[in-house]
């Protein structure tokens, strides 16, 4: 459905610039996105490999570990129908702590092996369990105490000061996490609650 609708976009932009005879500065604008994509890209390489190798030494300083410890209680309440030391919950963990750190690249191969491990607790059915739209939910909200992305591409573009928004987005994932969790559960008890009407 994504890809009908970024080609529906494309279609529609190419029409309104050959109508209107504007297709020259298409073409310099398509060339010129590529061409800074391909630069933001290799700036952020550098970024993500720094960041990348701090959570390795942080790993085998025992500081992922510590932030397991404290995120543990956290994800066993969010997720009371995964079974204690599963796979899943390791996984999860892993996801929120690269997350944290605005390393959303790190995070969501964690985020995807968290999936499988769950989806086989739900007897690999096609409908997402609880657990799965309440993963997807933090996910995609997503807390962050370091967004390294953003404060590199607030470096490539020369920006006076790059790391100004650390509060601002800590605020702002902040408000989005506990969004998320509210929604969720508004949701889930929703539907046990019209489950219980129903019998």
């Amino acid at each position: 459905m994504v890809n009908i609708i970024w080609v529906g976009l494309f279609v529609v932009g190419f029409m309104f610039a050959a109508i209107n005879g504007n297709m020259e500065q298409v073409n310099e604008a398509v060339f010129a996105g590529a061409k800074e994509a391909v630069t933001i890209c290799i700036g952020l390489i550098s970024i993500l490999t720094f960041w990348l190798g701090m959570m390795r030494i942080a790993e085998m300083a025992g500081m992922l570990r510590a932030v397991g410890r404290v995120l543990q209680p956290f994800v066993r309440k969010l997720f009371p129908d995964i079974p204690k030391d599963h796979p899943a919950i390791g996984y999860i963990i892993s996801n929120m702590s690269a997350n944290l750190f605005g390393l959303g690249n790190a995070a969501t191969p964690m985020g995807i092996k968290a999936m499988k491990e769950l989806k086989e607790l739900n007897n690999n059915k096609d409908e997402a369990s609880r657990s799965m739209i309440t993963l997807l939910a933090i996910n995609t909200a997503s807390i962050t105490l370091i967004p390294t992305t953003v404060i590199s591409l607030r470096i490539d573009y020369q920006s006076a000061a790059p790391t100004e928004i650390v509060m601002t987005t800590i605020m702002a994932t902040a408000c989005s996490t506990i969004g998320a969790i509210l929604i969720d559960r508004y949701f889930y008890y929703r539907r046990l609650r019209k489950g219980c009407g129903d019998n």
